[in-house]
């Protein structure tokens, strides 16, 4: 019960990686809300963790500050909400682009700006921030992402300087493919999307899928009070994928 005492929320908890963070916090015993546009899938969610629901659009400032204001005195951010349009980038488009910036980069920017006042009155604060190995050594078929994930590792650190004198944390994980109906909707694109799967599959050292629920395991430590020496970090849970 690392987390007892602890109020959590989670964006984008209302499927895959956010919904096995917000059931391990809440495990550990932290008051989770969950956070998603989505909001029966939130509301689903929240029911099976005992946690709260709210609707939350992270492209918009304002929607953020009230998901923020809701929770009340927010010790942990996990910024989870996240989207991929898999295409070579030549076939790709600008709305496509401000698409995947806007809920990827800047729904990270709007909600710890959201969270991050209070958090250093109250001298203590944890926000992680869901990135991806894509983010660090690129991934075919999802540049923009890639780009966009690179960027909320560069942001995390910057973060991480920022805030540290004020208590605050703020690290990153940078998770492989994991079997999440993101990266399995990667078969819609029928011979490619499933080359683009077995390719990921097999980059790896363990040579599978990761599971939502390994992801979460490495949120609830970074989070935790047994990562009070841990910021500015990205941790890597991609079955080897991203070692140097």
């Amino acid at each position: 019960m690392r987390l007892e005492g602890r109020k959590a929320l989670v964006t984008g908890g209302a499927s895959g990686i956010g919904t096995a963070i917000a059931a391990r916090l809440a495990a550990e015993g932290a008051e989770v809300w969950v956070g998603d546009i989505d909001v029966e899938g939130a509301e689903r969610v929240a029911g099976e963790v005992n946690g709260h629901a709210l609707e939350l659009d992270v492209t918009d400032l304002e929607s953020a500050r009230a998901a923020v204001e809701a929770v009340g005195t927010l010790d942990i951010l996990v910024n989870n909400a996240g989207t991929d349009e898999f295409g070579f980038f030549t076939y790709t488009s600008p709305e496509q682009w401000h698409r995947l910036i806007g809920i990827n980069l800047i729904g990270v920017f709007n909600c710890t700006h959201a969270a991050l006042p209070a958090m250093q009155e109250a001298k203590y604060g944890r926000i992680l921030s869901i990135s991806s190995e894509a983010g660090r050594v690129g991934s075919k078929g999802s540049a923009v992402y890639s780009a966009t994930k690179g960027g909320v590792v560069a942001f995390m650190k910057a973060i991480a300087r920022e805030n540290a004198r004020y208590g605050v944390t703020a690290n990153s994980i940078a998770p492989g493919p994991i079997e999440t109906p993101l990266l399995m909707g990667a078969k819609e694109f029928g011979e490619i999307g499933e080359k683009v799967i077995e390719t990921m599959r097999s980059s790896t050292q363990m040579g599978r899928l990761g599971q939502p629920e390994e992801v979460a395991a490495a949120a609830a430590f970074l989070v935790s009070d047994d990562a009070t020496y841990v910021t500015g970090e990205t941790l890597g849970v991609s079955g080897g994928l991203g070692m140097v």
